[in-house]
């Protein structure tokens, strides 16, 4: 039982974990069913070092808070999010040329440019969070990201034919997986009370707006895009969050 959980923090964290042998390719469909509580694990750590750092200046704390975010996820999501804006720019609406450049190792100006503004729009909603102490919503936007990707797969066809996210697509237990997002969900205006229509609007927003282009574009996801979606909505949730305070 553990063992899915296990396999979901190696994949989606730089957290230390017991060594696992012989994975087989249902326990990696199963992990996707951890992913939520992985991300609520990410955003406890948060928390415990904004509170640590309660001393520190506002905008030196919200940089360490930053970078040790990147530390804990091993920038996996940031990479995804590099890859698609290349291949978003760069497929000039094809999808086959899309979906090579995606497989590009290099980073283009396109990549670049958007990781820049994706953190420093991170570290600027962070300085405000700091400010107001509003540590509810820094838990919960690392669980609701790791949400719509599960929603993300539940939801949309996988394009490639090989791959982590193939394995993730073919085995994962559809029901078991749609009551977790609906769990997950339902518990945010428990946490944050009225502020969460506002939270749960901006998820649902951008989580159809992305799978949307997804579909036009690829005619599904990729490893790649599933990243894009995860960064792009933390952002998005976190910039929201501040323009609530």
């Amino acid at each position: 039982m553990l063992r899915p959980f296990i396999i979901a923090l190696q994949l989606l964290t730089r957290l230390p974990t017991p060594r696992l042998n012989e994975i087989g390719e249902q326990e990696i469909g199963r992990s996707l069913a951890w992913y939520p509580l992985v991300g609520l694990i990410l955003g406890l750590l948060l928390v415990t070092l904004g509170w640590f750092g309660s001393g520190m200046p506002t905008s030196l704390h919200a940089a360490v808070l930053l970078a040790f975010w990147v530390a804990l996820t091993g920038a996996l999501h940031l990479d995804g999010l590099a890859d698609s804006a290349d291949a978003w720019l760069g497929g000039l609406g094809d999808r086959e040329k899309t979906l090579a450049i995606m497989k590009d190792p290099y980073y283009g100006p396109a990549a670049v440019v958007t990781l820049v503004l994706v953190l420093l729009i991170k570290f600027a909603a962070l300085e405000h969070l700091i400010t107001t102490e509003n540590w509810e919503v820094l838990v919960l936007i690392p669980v609701l990201g790791r949400t719509a990707l599960v929603l993300l797969f539940l939801t949309t066809p996988y394009v490639r034919e090989s791959g982590l996210g193939s394995l993730l697509a073919k085995h994962l237990p559809r029901r078991a997986r749609l009551g977790i997002v609906f769990f997950t969900l339902a518990a945010v205006p428990i946490i944050l009370g009225v502020d969460a229509f506002w939270l749960l609007l901006a998820v649902a927003g951008i989580f159809f707006a992305l799978r949307t282009l997804m579909l036009r574009r690829i005619g599904g996801v990729t490893g790649d895009t599933a990243g894009a979606l995860v960064e792009i909505t933390e952002t998005l949730m976190l910039l929201t969050a501040a323009l609530m305070e």
